[in-house]
């Protein structure tokens, strides 16, 4: 039996529903189960084509802290055993970042990884190199998921995808030695994947595809910045390594357009 995932950051659903890529990127038939974040709506303003697509359960997981904001969802042909929004610490609720299902075969989450936020400006109203005003939260956002993620893998494998807001090695993005003092590729954030895998999750495109080079899934809308491909590897399908063998196939969709990221895949096999 093989379970096709995919992961979409749409960077607003109600932009991306009049685009053409996504509705027929959407209309497949493909996935088993499809994450989406940075929805930025709540279910009652999402177009009925979305919001009750055919043959799925839908999940919405929507901003309370600031609408318009963050968000995801889940679409899944099967129904799945359980289902949960948020992380169990309130201090990470409200943002709609995360949702929980849980299946026969493994937990699956949907995230979208806090950003590192704006810059710490010093007492003459310049940046501070390398300082970041939502990077404790963003760690501490992740610290939390692992913890729990850790608890659940005690009785079932754990799958999840999602923006993470981290290139986690130069090879994950175009211009890392330019970055390095940037949110999204500062040591303290690149320390958690090292911390993640070394715990034992897995990077399910870099298993299936090595040190393959020039392979991403954000893209900034400045400076024709797709089209010269100067981008970052910030959106994965990690899963806990107790179903290594059973990943077929992983992919990143470069050529699915509608948002600044592109769509990841991945195939389980059981």
């Amino acid at each position: 039996m093989e379970i096709k995932l995919a992961s979409w950051n749409v960077n607003g659903i109600r932009a991306i529903a009049a685009k053409p890529d996504w509705q027929q990127w959407f209309a497949q038939d493909v996935y088993d189960v499809i994450g989406l974040q940075e929805t930025k709506a709540e279910l009652s303003q999402v177009p009925p084509a979305i919001a009750q697509k055919e043959g799925y359960h839908t999940y919405f997981a929507s901003s309370v802290v600031k609408k318009g904001y963050s968000g995801t969802a889940v679409f899944s042909k099967q129904e799945p055993q359980s289902v949960e929004i948020e992380l169990p610490d309130p201090e990470f609720q409200g943002e709609g970042r995360i949702i929980h299902l849980e299946f026969e075969h493994f937990h699956f989450f949907n995230g979208y990884f806090p950003n590192g936020g704006g810059e710490i400006l010093d007492e003459n109203g310049k940046p501070i190199k390398g300082q970041f005003k939502r990077v404790p939260y963003k760690m501490g956002f992740f610290d939390c998921f692992l913890n729990y993620a850790q608890s659940l893998r005690k009785s079932k494998p754990i799958v999840v995808c999602g923006d993470f807001n981290i290139a986690h090695k130069e090879i994950d993005l175009a211009r890392p030695k330019t970055n390095t003092s940037n949110t999204g590729f500062l040591p303290i954030e690149r320390e958690f994947l090292n911390k993640f895998t070394a715990d034992g999750y897995i990077d399910t495109f870099r298993h299936v595809h090595g040190d393959v080079k020039d392979c991403y899934s954000w893209w900034s809308y400045k400076m024709r910045a797709r089209e010269k491909n100067v981008g970052w590897r910030i959106d994965y399908f990690f899963v806990s390594e107790e179903l290594k063998d059973h990943i077929k196939d992983a992919t990143i969709e470069k050529n699915v357009f509608g948002s600044d990221h592109c769509p990841v895949t991945l195939t389980l096999e059981f």
